[in-house]
């Protein structure tokens, strides 16, 4: 061949080798990825708000002596458990039946001075009717009655008044609860009464049951109220709405309890107003002055759709789902989350309940990027064989 025909057939050469080159790359190009899709599960949820507070005692009491005197005996352990009416403290009783004695023989010689005047009274009134006293003489000896019947009267409480003295020596347990450390030490003087200046002996608090108080805010108010008028109850004063709680320690909300009080104020300063719940404390675990988180159904049921969390994505401050069309290409659905319920997380808003939400596979998955979609739970398409093309690039 003369080197003027391989000048005109190198073109014609070149191009049939591009050609080729494009059908091979054609063959060899990789299907869409796949996906793995799920229609949103519905489900019938209720909103829950969530609130941080402390436990507080039922019934808190400060022990107080009502008589002063000697601290003699103390009957139990610190912090122990006291039922209702048990003896804790003794105080010398000595003095006060000393006082319950004498306070009694007064009672007696009272007594012995009024049968005397009752005698001599009706004496009188037999003489006064003869003429042989005078009328004054009489009336001397009703009224010297009338103040035997009062000196009668001033005694029997003198004997009450020393009996609840010496009653009040024994200090019992007002209520049944957990009791803290003794204050004083058995042979100290206990100032009692009623003054401010009294000796504080020990404090109980009661465990069973146990009350927790926390704040919301006024919108949440406002919201709770509002549902609340139309017969949509979801906190009450009354009692009755139940609501969950967990520990600091604890990962679920396991601790069932119901309402049973909301304040009739908002506080100024914090535009807060405070909630109490109440739970059982059998075992006595839970402790006032502990925090814990509630948590209380903040709307009435509803169905709602629900997508696993790992299927969410971020852009910036905006929350989105991908989303497989009838053309099996991939579309963002910007959504609004509500809250957690197991591992789904509820969408308010910016799903259809009949999406092909993309479950597994975003990272391969783009906007606009044609895709094979599998349902989830089905098995998997057969591996295609090796295009043809591919195969003669090889050899």
């Amino acid at each position: 061949m003369t080197t003027l025909s391989y000048k005109k057939l190198a073109p014609a050469l070149l191009a049939l080798a591009l050609f080729a080159c494009d059908e091979t790359q054609k063959q060899a190009a990789p299907p869409p990825p796949t996906v793995t899709v799920a229609q949103p599960t519905q489900r019938t949820v209720v909103d829950n708000d969530e609130y941080v507070g402390r436990f507080v005692a039922v019934d808190a009491v400060e022990i107080r002596a009502r008589v002063s005197g000697y601290l003699e005996q103390i009957h139990f352990k610190d912090g122990q458990i006291v039922k209702q009416g048990e003896l804790l403290f003794t105080i010398d009783k000595r003095p006060f039946q000393n006082a319950l004695a004498q306070a009694r023989a007064n009672l007696v010689q009272a007594r012995a001075n009024l049968a005397f005047a009752e005698a001599d009274l009706a004496r009188g009134s037999e003489l006064v009717r003869q003429k042989t006293i005078t009328e004054q003489t009489f009336d001397q000896r009703t009224q010297a009655k009338r103040v035997a019947e009062a000196s009668v009267t001033a005694q029997e409480a003198a004997v009450k008044q020393a009996e609840l003295d010496v009653e009040f020596t024994e200090l019992r347990a007002p209520v049944t609860g957990r009791i803290g450390d003794r204050r004083v030490s058995v042979g100290n003087l206990v100032t009692g009464g009623t003054g401010g200046n009294t000796t504080m002996l020990a404090n109980i608090v009661s465990m069973d049951p146990i009350r927790f108080e926390f704040t919301f805010d006024e919108a949440s108010y406002l919201r709770y109220e509002r549902l609340g008028a139309t017969g949509k109850e979801v906190t009450s004063r009354e009692g009755g709405v139940v609501v969950v709680l967990k520990l600091i320690d604890e990962k679920d909300f396991m601790r069932r309890g119901h309402m049973d009080f909301v304040d009739n104020v908002i506080d100024r300063s914090s535009g807060t107003i405070r909630g109490r719940a109440v739970f059982s404390n059998a075992n006595s675990m839970l402790t006032p002055g502990m925090f814990a988180r509630i948590r209380v159904p903040g709307s009435s049921p509803y169905t709602a759709l629900l997508i696993p969390e790992a299927a969410i994505g971020t852009e910036q401050a905006r929350k989105y789902a991908l989303v497989v069309d009838a053309e099996n290409v991939v579309r963002q659905k910007f959504v609004e989350l509500g809250q957690a319920v197991d591992n789904l997380r509820v969408i308010k808003q910016g799903l259809d309940p009949g999406d092909r939400v993309v479950v597994n596979g975003l990272m391969r998955a783009r906007p606009g990027m044609k895709v094979t979609p599998q349902q989830e739970g089905a098995a998997p398409p057969p591996a295609a064989a090796p295009a043809a093309g591919a195969a003669a690039k090889a050899g």
